[in-house]
């Protein structure tokens, strides 16, 4: 019997290790490991070299603080700033080990083998010191968990998101021993998957859900992980009590419920959706998790396949705010969304799943590292002539570092994968296949997308009869895709997936030849509203402007550093196109004697100073502003557009130049920016603003300075009810009643700042305090403005 378990951990462990289902492994798509994958020389082989670099930067000691502190050993290193010490202790620390994983499995580096190893020791060290299982870095995590055991919540309230933090470090100790080897690993991550198991045992369902109303990432993943590794049917059930189920519901039943919401925080609960359908055959769970993935891809992304504005997912039928914002779609949702879609694609194998992954990898997660220091983007902008900001290695430890370090050590990941013998070729990046188990080594050798063609040699150990599939892009032109077989001409048939299958006697020296003609496109922001992006095949083009007032290119260790502060630019004076078509990739013209991938739309773009500008691969854009996506107005609406452009202006970037520091109440991010602090309050959403309102009061720590004059407060116009005080740092600055005699539109008042409460100038407490018996206004928009 004993023998038996064992044998069938070691199957689970497979599985999870190919990344295939427990259920018709066979019959389904299977990836093969990091380590069967080698890239050559390529734009991904050197942002894998980069990020290697990056990583070595970081010293495992400092990453350790925060989990020595918290199981009352001594630390060996002062712990990183920034997120790493304003409550977000260790989560760094968590991706980190995954990060290192890939890399010694991805490229077998040995330095990477031997930090990973010894930051499993000091965290099994910590462990024991706990004495209960638990390790993590959650500062004063032993008196919250404490507190949550029984059902209090209060405390964990207050802490920044811990089960999040917590599930960085699950998943880092899943990778250090799927991925790294490393024995310890595993014996830590079940222990801590033993301790969560304990540590909810007590909760209701009700107060199980009400803790899941904090964002917690993918906890309901890492747990149905450790159902796969150990065969133990209690970690399974631990994921589905750890499902959301103010999420999954309107999921599974095909509802779209998504606007407004903080994007990232659901994303990889949905990555659990489909992890638990995956271990547990649930068909609602996978329904929600692909319904989830159309809703957001088809009606939420932009052409680079990122997504969101603030971090929050927009209304489907208005970008506006993203166009506005200098906070644009964020880099940890796109690597999330790389995740789900490997394993839709794995589970259902469509060609939309690869074709967005594809267009996922090369726009915006190829593009989120800087080429030569490796730092890492947090938002990228949309805004017209806008910019963005990189980490440095020793002073930002935002969630888009960690995940950051974690995106370009797996780029190997689904390059190839394999329905039992028949191969197939998912992506086209010159790199090295060595399926071991099969004796087959596939070399593919590609300038794409600088080419548009690649080519695949075998070598084989016996030669063999098998099917090769060849992915067939939606992105080709509607003429000249071919294959040759040594340079003879073939026949092919497409397979329902959008795959030519190659049936053939296979040798070794066997050459197959795949010509890839790229389209060139635009694509229209998903509201459909007038601006476009241009496209040459997956490839998206951005033009830089100019590299003036790039404020915090590389950012420091402050609260918000990783959000580019220099002006943002007015519409009316960026680049404008005029066209009676809404086909404007035709419009598009290669730039003779300027290399590959370079083009130019001069013959659409209005003025004369803006008509010199190249469009070149946005992952080739750094150290710039750029236009990203273009106005397009029709030649004779010209000044009608530029009205419009001015009045977008009017409501956003005049109200953004004059502000020292921005809350937006209710937005999760902004107020975890802030220490927001409330009683008695609720949030919630109306004609797409976030709001926040309270029966005792609520409060954010702000940003100041000596050019700060007023206090700006955005209400809507017609709100009556609201009674409430300002105070600014125990200063009362104004009572406030509304009667609802203003406008039927959001309206920003400004109220006087006086100098003794100026005096203290780094920043600004702003309190809103309710009347008693009373509530205070919906407060859609804090300001301190000069």
């Amino acid at each position: 019997m004993k023998n038996k378990t064992i044998a069938t951990i070691k199957i689970l462990t497979v599985l999870i290790l190919s990344g295939s289902s427990l259920y018709g492994q066979q019959s389904k798509m299977q990836l093969f490991k990091l380590g069967n994958v080698r890239l050559l020389e390529s734009p991904f082989k050197q942002a894998e070299q980069v990020d290697l670099n990056y990583i070595l930067k970081m010293e495992p000691d400092r990453l350790l603080a925060p989990y020595l502190r918290e199981a009352g050993l001594v630390p060996k290193a002062k712990s990183y700033s920034n997120w790493e010490n304003s409550g977000l202790d260790g989560h760094t620390g968590g991706h980190y080990l995954t990060a290192l994983a890939q890399m010694y499995a991805s490229i077998g580096n040995m330095e990477c083998k031997r930090r990973l190893d010894y930051m499993v020791n000091e965290l099994a060290r910590c462990q024991e010191s706990n004495g209960n299982g638990y390790v993590g870095g959650v500062p004063g995590g032993n008196k919250m968990w404490a507190q949550v055991k029984t059902g209090d919540l209060s405390d964990f309230n207050k802490k920044w998101v811990p089960w999040y933090n917590l599930h960085k470090l699950y998943a880092g100790l899943r990778d250090a021993y799927l991925l790294g080897g490393n024995a310890k690993a595993k014996e830590v991550f079940i222990k801590l998957c033993d301790w969560a198991d304990g540590e909810v045992a007590g909760l209701n369902t009700d107060q199980m859900q009400r803790m899941l109303d904090t964002e917690h990432g993918g906890v309901n993943e890492v747990f149905a992980d450790a159902y796969a590794i150990t065969g133990d049917k209690k970690y399974l059930t631990l994921a589905e009590k750890f499902s959301h189920k103010a999420i999954l519901a309107p999921l599974e039943q095909h509802e779209d419920k998504l606007s407004g919401l903080h994007a990232n925080t659901q994303i990889p609960k949905v990555i659990g959706f489909e992890r638990i359908a995956e271990l547990g055959n649930d068909t609602s769970f996978s329904s929600a998790a692909k319904f989830f993935w159309n809703t957001v891809v088809n009606k939420r992304t932009i052409s680079i396949g990122g997504n969101s504005v603030r971090e929050h997912f927009n209304p489907v039928n208005n970008f506006a705010t993203m166009l506005e914002s200098e906070q644009g779609p964020e880099t940890c949702n796109s690597n999330n969304m790389l995740k789900l879609s490997k394993m839709l694609f794995v589970d259902d194998t469509r060609l939309a799943y690869i074709d967005f992954y594809e267009r996922l990898l090369y726009n915006h997660i190829l593009s989120s590292q800087h080429p030569v220091t490796g730092g890492f983007v947090y938002f990228t902008p949309i805004h017209p002539q806008h910019y963005r900001v990189y980490s440095t290695a020793d002073q930002s430890f935002w969630c888009c570092v960690g995940t950051g370090i974690e995106n370009h050590g797996k780029y190997g990941e689904l390059i190839y994968s394999h329905k039992g013998d028949d191969l197939y070729v998912n992506l086209f990046i010159p790199s090295v296949l060595n399926w071991k188990e099969k004796g087959i080594e596939v070399t593919q050798r590609t300038k794409f997308p600088e080419a548009e063609n690649t080519s695949l040699s075998l070598k084989l150990s016996r030669p063999g009869k098998f099917a090769i599939y060849i992915r067939k892009p939606e992105w080709l032109r509607h003429r000249g895709f071919a294959i040759t077989i040594n340079n003879q001409s073939v026949t092919f048939s497409e397979s329902a997936e959008g795959y030519v299958k190659l049936m053939h006697a296979w040798k070794t020296g066997d050459r197959i030849t795949v010509s890839l003609p790229m389209k060139n496109s635009v694509e229209y922001l998903p509201d459909n509203s007038a601006w476009v992006s241009f496209l040459h095949g997956p490839i998206v083009l951005a033009a830089p402007t100019d590299t003036t007032q790039l404020t915090g290119l590389f950012a420091d260790d402050s609260r918000w550093g990783h959000i580019a502060g220099g002006p943002l630019y007015p519409l009316p004076s960026s680049p404008l196109l005029a066209s009676n078509s809404r086909d404007l990739g035709t419009a598009i013209k290669a730039t003779a004697g300027t290399g590959p991938l370079t083009y130019q739309i001069s013959d659409l773009i209005v003025q004369p100073n803006f008509k010199s500008l190249k469009l070149i691969p946005f992952y080739k854009v750094h150290d710039s502003r750029y236009m990203l996506y273009w106005p397009v107005a029709k030649p004779d609406s010209i000044q009608q557009k530029e009205q419009e452009l001015a009045s977008l202006d009017e409501r956003y970037i005049k109200l953004a130049a004059r502000s020292v520091d921005a809350v937006a109440p209710g937005e999760q991010q902004p107020e975890n920016d802030h220490g927001m602090i409330a009683e008695k309050s609720e949030t919630g959403i109306f004609r797409n603003m976030h709001w926040r309102s309270s029966a005792g009061f609520f409060s954010y720590r702000m940003r100041s300075n000596p050019t700060v004059k007023t206090l700006g407060i955005t209400y809507y116009g017609k709100e009556s009810g609201g009674e409430f005080d300002i105070y600014l740092n125990d200063f009362k600055l104004t009572h406030v009643s509304l009667d609802g005699t203003g406008p039927d539109t959001f309206i920003t008042k400004e109220y006087t700042i006086s100098e003794s409460v100026k005096a203290n100038a780094g920043s600004i407490l702003v309190k809103f305090v309710a009347t008693p018996g009373n509530k205070t206004a919906a407060i859609y928009g804090v300001r301190l403005m000069r």
